[in-house]
This record gives C-alpha cells, structure tokens and sequence, in this order.
C-alpha cells in the first residue's frame, strides 16, 4: 500500500499516544511530533526522567497511536504504529521539529525519533472499518 494516505493523516495532527514497557511494568503518555515522510520517523522530545523514556533506555521497541478525535462513525481515521525508539542525531531532523514547534527552543528538549516498522491505518470516510496495512522491509 501506498504510503501518502497515512502520510496525509499525520500531516493533519500533531499528537501520537506512545505505549512503552520494560518487565512488568506499561507507560503511556502522549507527545507531540514532527513527521518525516522519507524515513517514516517521528520526532519527539520528552525528559530522561519520565518512565516512559526510562523503559525505552531498555526496551526500544514501542507502539502507539494517532487518532481523530470524533463522534461520527463514517468519519473516524486513526494511525496504529511500532518501531523502535532512539535519541536522536540527526540535525535535519532536529529542525524540523523546530519548525514544526519553535517555542520548543526556549526549552532546549532532548529530541528522539520513531523509526517506524509497522502502521495500520483505520479510515472509515472510505468505509466502515476500511484499513490499510504497511510493513519496512
């Protein structure tokens, strides 16, 4: 499946739900985030005092979710991901994040990016329960 249909949701939003564990132990918390198409990265920013990136320091594999907000059955769309979850380097990608939220650059954050493996894209406005899988190879 082509891509630019999920790319197109996560352009319109700017706020993914991560799920995280280590042992027995979940987190989830939410994050805004800049998208980056040629990749399928997400860039967030987060502290390494939370639990959620105290479990990615052991366990880089993470899900999660992007969703639109609605009470309208023919209009729901909503994003399921995984990937893996690291510090980021790359400063391309720390300006797009910029970009996308240049407040952020008074906070000085430390930035991490979703390399995602895995979506599973739900869009009802082209049929109830319509979705679209995509896998890296």
């Amino acid at each position: 499946m082509s891509l630019k249909k999920i790319e197109s949701f996560l352009d319109e939003h700017h706020v993914l739900s991560l799920a995280t564990s280590y042992k027995n132990e979940l987190s989830v918390c939410s994050l805004f985030y800049a998208y980056e198409k040629n990749s399928s990265t997400f860039v967030v920013a987060s502290s390494e005092d939370t639990t959620h990136i105290q479990h990615i320091l052991k366990n880089k594999q993470v899900a999660g979710s992007v969703v639109l907000e609605t009470k309208k059955v023919g209009k729901i769309q909503g994003l399921q991901f995984r990937g893996e979850f690291e510090v980021l380097e790359d400063n391309d990608l720390k300006k797009l994040y910029f970009k996308a939220f240049p407040y952020a650059l008074t906070m000085n954050p430390k930035l991490w990016k979703i390399k995602a493996n895995y979506f599973k894209f739900t869009d009802n406005t082209l049929g109830f329960g319509k979705k679209f899988i995509w896998e890296r190879d």
